[in-house]
């Protein structure tokens, strides 16, 4: 399994936190102010994933199953490989109802258990059938919600919400050209901010701790980490990927990590995996099988 052994250790390091099913609150003109999501949000961000993403997990030769317990309060999802054409997600109520939770947030979370399986190098340990977490975060936004959302009405959706923080309307503007292309991209740095929220407060941080944007993880590793990265860290690599470049239906490699991304390696100026958890690899070990594993991982 990616993403530990189980529910009790997946897109989340392992926690002891529930929140069980509660019934939707709407205010006084009928409109949902219920904390977090409610069940057809979930089946419906579920759904969306997998429509769009089956028939190409099965041109790469797996089957996908995607399974959601709306019922179990558990905070966490995960991925695993029963065999090796069977390819799982499991995710739980619990999560979802997290008031930092949003609807994008999310689709970043079942991206983030399908990069597991197709997010490609770096992966767990060098040679395992799963992306580590780092890279599943930098897939999540960087191919998958992309590809999911492409269709939608983004230029309209943004408009409905709160102001762009201005950091990443000027990134996104910088990077895109297209006004549907710079609306995907705040959009779905707006979804990893709610997820960098929820890491943060299951944290124990206070506001003035929350993660945002162009704050920036300041760690830099030695050697790429395959753990959780920290809540900020998270949100940077969420962030980054959000505004690369590159376009999603450009595949990422099973072995190596600068096809398909931005990177440093490839002197991309900005876009790529941040320091905080990926050390980029020289060219005498960026092409070979395998990146080296730091084993001290940053956990919440």
């Amino acid at each position: 399994m990616a993403c530990g052994h189980g529910a009790e250790d997946g897109f989340l390091p392992r926690n002891h936190f529930h929140i069980p099913p509660r019934k939707p609150i709407y205010d006084s003109r009928g409109r949902n102010i219920t904390p977090g999501l409610i069940k057809e949000e979930f089946e419906g961000v579920m759904e969306a994933v997998r429509k769009t993403y089956a028939p190409i997990v099965e041109k790469m030769g797996g089957q996908l199953n995607i399974e959601g317990d709306w019922e179990d309060g558990t905070l966490n999802a995960y991925a695993s490989r029963p065999t090796p054409t069977d390819w799982h997600i499991n995710l739980f109520g619990g999560l979802a109802r997290h008031p930092e939770m949003t609807i994008d947030g999310f689709l970043l979370v079942v991206c983030h258990e399908l990069g597991h399986h197709i997010g490609g190098a770096p992966r767990i340990g060098g040679d395992d059938w799963a992306s580590n977490e780092g890279q599943a975060d930098y897939f999540a936004t960087l191919k998958c919600a992309r590809r999911v959302l492409e269709k939608e009405d983004n230029i309209g959706e943004m408009k409905k919400r709160k102001p762009v923080p201005a950091p990443v309307l000027k990134r996104c503007s910088t990077n895109f050209k297209d006004e549907a292309d710079v609306a995907l991209c705040t959009r779905n740095s707006m979804a990893g901010l709610s997820l960098g929220r929820l890491l943060a407060a299951l944290g124990g941080a206070s506001e003035k701790e929350m993660p945002f944007f162009e704050k920036w993880d300041t760690h830099v590793v030695t050697q790429t980490d395959d753990e959780h990265p920290e809540a900020q860290c998270r949100l940077d690599t969420y962030y980054s990927g959000s505004f690369c470049g590159v376009p999603f239906d450009v595949n990422v490699d099973a072995n190596d990590p600068t096809i398909g991304t931005c990177s440093m390696e490839k002197k991309f100026p900005e876009g790529y995996r941040p320091r905080c958890w990926y050390a980029p690899q020289s060219s005498a070990t960026v092409h070979r099988k395998g990146i080296l594993r730091h084993t001290g991982g940053i956990h919440l």
